[in-house]
Order: structure tokens, then C-alpha cells, then sequence
């Protein structure tokens, strides 16, 4: 059903789908997105999570294997290397879906409230992330804890990837390799890594 959900939600738009095209993509009665998400709108948030983690299971991003691997490594450009591949990952899933979100909570203020004003999530794990990197002996000395978090929030943010990848036509591997030269080159001391 979500899979289903979200590929009409892409290719038309969360307020012109209908549950009903929902039911007849997944092949299911009527009764069993009510049973299971009561509404449109709840079952729009689980496209959305899902879309972010990758799976259906209640795992932080912080607390996802690649995450803690790229935390894990010894130097900044060994992190900076996995932690560009896993939001790879996630941007080529929820890219798509950011300005559904944006339009949908714009006319809908139920969804608008599921996504409260405060703290951006994606922030706080950039600047969890920021702060793991300038701890280690290749970051560069002059990059503090903030300005590599805006520099990651920045530069691995879904606006950027739908402008090279959707827009211009770059493959998912073409930005990682960018993303990962143009930071390694604004975080570490040393030569960058070449972009693939």
C-alpha cells in the first residue's frame, strides 16, 4: 500500500490521489487502508518515513548501521565517504517527495501540524555528524563544529540533489562523487577526493 501510495503521490500529487487509486494500485479492499492508516493523511506520513529510512522499521537515522559506521571512522574523508553514500541513499527515496510535502502542508493544516515548526531533524543529524568529523586529526583546524554542519545540511540537502540529479540530469553516483569531493576539499586538511 505505501509503495503504491507513493508512487501515485509522485506522479500526481498528494491532493489530487485519491484512496480509492491507492486501493486499486495495491490491489486491496477499501477497508484495509482504513484498518491500517484511518486516513490519507496518515498514511502520507508513512510514505514520508518510510521514504526516509528505507524500511518500515522505528530506527533514528542516527541509530541506522551506516550512520554509525560512517561515525565509526577514523578519519574525516573515511566518514565523509560513507556518510555521502547512505544520504545518497535516502535523498534518491525522499528527494521526490520534498515538494509534495511542502504543497501538501500548505493547504492541509493537519499535515502541516505532523511536521511542527521547531528544530529541522536532518540539521540535527548533520551537526551530530559535524561534530564526530572536526574531532578527527584530517578535519581542517580552522572548520568549527557549526560551520561543518551548515556546510553538510547544505550541501547533502534534497533542493541540491533534485537540482543536479532531477534537473540536470546527473546520475545519483555523479552527485555522490561530486558531494563527497566538494566537502572532503571544505572539511579536511590535505588533497580532496576526486569526484567520479
Amino acid at each position: 500500500m505505501v509503495a503504491a501510495a507513493r508512487d501515485l503521490f509522485v506522479a500526481q500529487g498528494y491532493g489530487a490521489t485519491s484512496l480509492q487509486e491507492v486501493v486499486d494500485a495495491a490491489g486491496v479492499a477499501v477497508q484495509t487502508v482504513y484498518f491500517v492508516f484511518r486516513n490519507k493523511r496518515a498514511l502520507f506520513k508513512d510514505v514520508v518515513d518510510t521514504s526516509i529510512a528505507g524500511d518500515a522499521e522505528p530506527v533514528a537515522t542516527m541509530d541506522r548501521d551506516w550512520f554509525r559506521a560512517a561515525c565509526a571512522e577514523p578519519t574525516a574523508a573515511g566518514q565523509l565517504r560513507i556518510q555521502v553514500r547512505g544520504v545518497r541513499d535516502i535523498l534518491g527515496r525522499v528527494a521526490p517527495i520534498m515538494p509534495l510535502i511542502a504543497a501538501a502542508a500548505a493547504t492541509d493544516p493537519e499535515i502541516a501540524a505532523q511536521w511542527p515548526a521547531g528544530p529541522d531533524p536532518r540539521y540535527t543529524v548533520q551537526h551530530t555528524s559535524a561534530k564526530v568529523l572536526t574531532s578527527k586529526p584530517d578535519a581542517r583546524p580552522d572548520v568549527d563544529t557549526d560551520r561543518a554542519a551548515d556546510l553538510l545540511y547544505g550541501l547533502l540537502s534534497p533542493e541540491l540533489y533534485l537540482i543536479f540529479v532531477r534537473d540536470r540530469g546527473w546520475t545519483p553516483e555523479a552527485w555522490e562523487g561530486w558531494a563527497c569531493a566538494a566537502l572532503t576539499a571544505q572539511l579536511c586538511s590535505g588533497d580532496p577526493v576526486p569526484a567520479e
